[in-house]
């Protein structure tokens, strides 16, 4: 199927959840979400046991996928473009034929079954496109209500797929009798969660695993505590931010010893989860222990996206990409710029200056070489605040930024490329701006520096006419001169560097002279 815009809805037919999220893809613009929904059915209540789903459940689920479908039409999204996939709870009960049927007949759903290695699997593509997997291996772990999915992937690809039957509702039922949980209860979970977690532990010792990233509600919900403990409820994006052991231990302290009605007055935890919660502490506090682990990453996509793109795959050219040449970080930005209807080659042309100007100048400034990467993503972007009004437009594309989901990027290095971009024009960065001020001091640095290099660029390329062909640098003490070579005489590029270089020279302590050969 070749087409331009393709809507596609995927709901995924949880133990203790239904979800649908509903995205459109083009060429472009990539997958962008329309629409998402969550109904807590659990459809798990009283199956783990019994393996039999219970029948209030079946008829709430029916409903609410009725619901689904008709959000799905308004959003444009045609029939065969639904899809539904079932797991754990569905996955075991006898009597799950039954609600197949059932839900074939009342909907005309078509849901698919899938194995808890299917499940795996669809986690890792929906994880790899949302966080960056670096050439070291990292831990994919997903927690359901029924199961938790393990991943064990690097650069090369995944190296283990693994679904255990440990998920949250299931030990609760199993496991928790007493409120607030008692000491054997905790010691019993703890117990079967390390029996259960052996070979995923081994191979990851094997693989010198030294990072986890985390998808899922529960650990999504453990993030949002930690940063309500830290007074950090107005960040935007849980997608790629990070918790330590240290954070995640002053929580469970203070957490676990609650009884259910105290633990709905804790801040940032969802209701419908205050039962839940108890057994996923403890599993991510093995997890912590087990694996050894320093940190844990929140990924935003799971389950649900990746059946969106192993879906699109094969329905349509443009999302097939090959994992080799997956750029998680670049596809999203070049994608934010074409919603934003950028004038790409411009920006282009900008961000190439730029990395010339911080590569011949890195002897001055200093920077690691992540920020480089930094620089060249808020180049491509730095006008992309036009979008909304050209006036102050450098103040609408640092929200952009903010607030634009970009992909594979933490949150410091979304605000790094924000305060970039929003310097690139008018003032410089200053103590009386809060946002700048509470940069921590090294991204202060990279803000001054790299700001101050985009500033240059711009007015390097103030024609608009691609006039800078290379650009030699010398420094002699406390001079730096800037040698151009160009097609045409650059009177108007000199002259506009010239208004623009006083903040670099400000920040290097050095004068900037400006040439043409």
């Amino acid at each position: 199927m070749t087409t331009e815009k393709l809507r596609v809805a995927a709901i995924d037919l949880g133990t203790n959840s239904f979800h649908m999220i509903i995205v459109e893809e083009s060429k472009e613009k990539g997958l962008v979400e329309i629409d998402r929904v969550k109904d807590m059915i659990c459809i798990g209540r009283g199956s783990i046991s019994t393996k039999m789903l219970d029948e209030e459940a079946m008829q709430s689920g029916i409903a609410a996928l009725k619901n689904f479908l008709v959000l799905a039409s308004q959003h444009g999204v045609a029939p065969e473009n639904v899809i539904a996939f079932a797991t754990s709870a569905i996955r075991e009960a006898k009597n799950r034929g039954d609600f197949l049927r059932m839900i074939r007949e009342e909907t005309g759903l078509k849901v698919k079954v899938i194995s808890g290695k299917e499940e795996a699997e669809f986690i890792y593509y929906g994880v790899r496109n949302s966080v960056k997997i670096g050439k070291a291996a990292d831990l994919l772990f997903d927690i359901g209500g029924g199961s938790v999915e393990f991943v064990l992937a690097d650069s090369k690809g995944v190296q283990l797929l693994e679904s255990r039957k440990i998920g949250v509702a299931r030990m609760r039922e199993r496991f928790v009798t007493t409120e607030p949980i008692d000491r054997n209860e905790i010691k019993m979970l703890e117990q079967f969660f390390a029996a259960e977690m052996v070979s995923a532990v081994e191979k990851a010792s094997e693989l010198k695993v030294t990072r986890a990233i985390a998808s899922s509600g529960t650990a999504q919900n453990i993030a949002r505590m930690i940063r309500s403990m830290n007074g950090r409820e107005s960040d935007v994006s849980l997608n790629n931010s990070a918790f330590t052991r240290k954070e995640f231990q002053a929580l469970y302290k203070v957490v676990l010893p609650l009884g259910a009605a105290e633990r709905k007055k804790v801040t940032g935890l969802d209701e419908k989860r205050v039962d839940f919660i108890v057994p996923g502490l403890i599993l991510v506090d093995m997890i912590f222990r087990l694996f050894k682990l320093e940190q844990i990453v929140i990924s935003d996509s799971a389950l649900r996206e990746g059946m969106v793109l192993h879906y699109l795959k094969h329905q349509s050219s443009s999302a097939g990409k090959q994992e080799d040449s997956l750029d998680i970080r670049r596809e999203s930005v070049n994608e934010l710029g074409f919603r934003c209807d950028w004038d790409r080659e411009h920006g282009e042309y900008i961000a190439w200056l730029s990395l010339q100007l911080f590569d011949k100048l890195a002897t001055q400034h200093q920077l690691e070489q992540p920020y480089r990467e930094l620089l060249e993503y808020a180049s491509l972007l730095h006008n992309i605040g036009a979008f909304i009004s050209i006036s102050s437009h450098h103040k609408h594309g640092q929200y952009i930024i903010l607030n634009g989901e970009l992909r594979g990027f933490s949150p410091s290095e979304i605000e790094i490329m924000g305060h970039v971009v929003r310097y690139h024009r008018k003032s410089s960065p200053s103590e009386k701006h809060t946002a700048y001020s509470l940069l921590k001091p090294a991204h202060k640095r990279a803000v001054d520096l790299l700001s101050g290099i985009l500033r240059l660029a711009n007015g390097l390329e103030r024609g608009h006419r691609k006039n800078i062909q290379d650009i030699n640098v010398e420094v002699r003490g406390s001079a730096i001169i800037l040698r151009l070579k160009t097609h045409f005489e650059p009177d108007i590029e000199i002259w506009a560097a010239n208004l623009l270089k006083l903040w670099l020279e400000t920040v290097l302590q050095k004068t900037i002279a400006i040439e043409s050969v």
